[in-house]
């Protein structure tokens, strides 16, 4: 239940694209959505995305990059995104999305998804 319930924020589509941050909430509606089993199995270095934290949609102005490597604001705070947190595979909701953890009350990034900076 917790897996269904952390990927749903990722499988929001329109709403998405509308909001600056999506926090997982699953209670069904996207159970036949074609883009839920791709979103489950996406994965950094540091194991599965939807696993462990909730992914979050992320405004243009909120992350950014520099020769290939990112910096992301979470909670007010940037952070570093760690280059094997980045998802290469093509993002195919075009959205730019983090999946967080803390550590010591700061945010860090589990895995990242680059979007297309629109």
């Amino acid at each position: 239940m917790r897996l269904a319930r952390l990927c749903a924020a990722a499988l929001l589509g329109p709403m998405a694209l509308l909001a600056t941050s999506a926090l997982a909430r699953d209670d069904g509606r996207y159970a036949n959505s074609p883009l839920k089993p791709w979103f489950e199995s996406l994965h950094s270095q540091y194991g599965q995305c939807c696993s462990d934290a909730d992914g979050y949609v992320i405004a243009d102005v909120d992350w950014e990059s520099d020769r290939g490597h990112y910096r992301v604001r979470i909670d007010d705070e940037w952070v570093v995104v760690p280059d094997g947190a980045v998802i290469t595979e093509p993002n195919k909701i075009g959205r730019t999305m983090v999946w967080k953890h803390y550590v010591d009350g700061h945010p860090r990034v589990r895995c990242f998804m680059p979007g297309s900076m629109t």
